[in-house]
């Protein structure tokens, strides 16, 4: 909104501007097209916007970036790809947000980030939003943000969100399929669950196996065409089917509104990525439950676990913190 009010104050039009006055760059095409769909309900303001991403055709971006818009929301790779070819002009921007900032970073796009900003003009405003505080996120804001004002919402401290109820099941590799199984089939026809791996080849091989058995599914990850996330998606949203499994790409994009059940399949990377997980349920004033798969293989981050679990009155297991006793002993060894 305040990108809103900042393009209908400025006293060049769009046509003076030659280019576009706002800047939007997001982590992933899910979270581009979502806040796409966010600028679309203000177009009665007068206002153009255009969605750039990887995956999507490039010629189509291409013509609707040449025939004039206020906003671009875009993934840094392909912009930055349209940018080195010179076919959109970013000197003209004057309200940058940088959507996710620290997810950006985590796959990879701070080299492009930093080419794009080097054709944004200097006297700009900037908004960063970020879920963590990270050194490289850090480094980010002190490179390209000139005296920030910082906001925080809620604690300083990596919490979960307290509408849901976290589940940590300590198990083997081996166990891990009977268990989703017994999971799955405990659902009730009005459950609605996003189920976390954490490779490509684990989600096709899962959604495989449940489609062989008759169970509805769908699967959501990098290597599949953008024609068939956007179904993915939308058969999810609209309940076609109620199972979705993603891997981490899907994990912050995904706004659904009425997910009863995340599943970690696969513990995340991090413990940040799993506070996210776990934030896709329990959302707009609704309860939820997540799951959570851990073995020995994850022991490094029990700790961490544990810590979210207490600061949130959630049951920590026994067996998690025998984990994250070994663990400490292995490391003073």
């Amino acid at each position: 909104m305040p990108g809103f009010i900042h393009i209908h104050s400025q006293p060049v039009s769009r046509k003076q501007r030659n280019g576009p006055g706002m800047l939007v760059l997001t982590p992933t095409r899910e979270l581009a097209l979502q806040v796409e769909a966010e600028c679309s309900k203000y177009l009665y303001k007068g206002l153009k916007s255009v969605c750039i991403y990887g995956g999507g055709n490039r010629k189509g971006q291409i013509q609707d970036v040449t025939k004039g818009v206020d906003i671009i929301i875009a993934t840094p790779g392909r912009l930055n790809d349209l940018q080195m070819n010179n076919f959109v002009n970013l000197r003209s921007i004057t309200y940058l947000v940088l959507d996710e900032a620290d997810k950006m970073l985590d796959l990879g796009f701070e080299h492009q980030i930093m080419k794009i900003l080097l054709d944004v003009r200097p006297d700009r405003q900037t908004v960063m939003t970020t879920a963590s505080w990270p050194d490289s996120t850090r480094r980010l804001a002190q490179s390209y943000l000139k005296q920030p004002m910082i906001v925080y919402v809620g604690t300083l401290d990596l919490v979960a969100v307290n509408t849901v109820k976290q589940n940590i099941i300590v198990t083997t590799e081996e166990e891990k399929r009977s268990l989703i199984q017994e999971f799955l089939q405990s659902l009730s026809p009005k459950d609605k669950v996003i189920v976390f791996v954490g490779r490509k080849l684990v989600a096709d091989d899962l959604s495989s196996d449940l489609s062989i058995q008759g169970i509805p599914v769908q699967s959501l990850h990098g290597d599949r065409e953008q024609c068939d996330r956007d179904q993915a998606l939308e058969d999810f949203r609209t309940g076609r089917v109620k199972i979705l499994i993603a891997t981490d790409l899907a994990s912050r994009g995904l706004d659904v509104t009425d997910v009863t059940h995340v599943y970690n399949y696969n513990f995340p990377r991090n413990i940040e990525e799993y506070v996210h997980r776990v934030g896709r349920t329990g959302r707009a004033g609704k309860t939820g439950e997540s799951i959570t798969l851990v073995t020995q293989d994850d022991w490094k981050i029990a700790d961490e676990l544990i810590k979210i679990l207490q600061r949130a009155n959630q049951i920590v297991p026994p067996n998690l913190r025998s984990m994250a006793d070994r663990f400490k002993k292995h490391k003073q060894n």
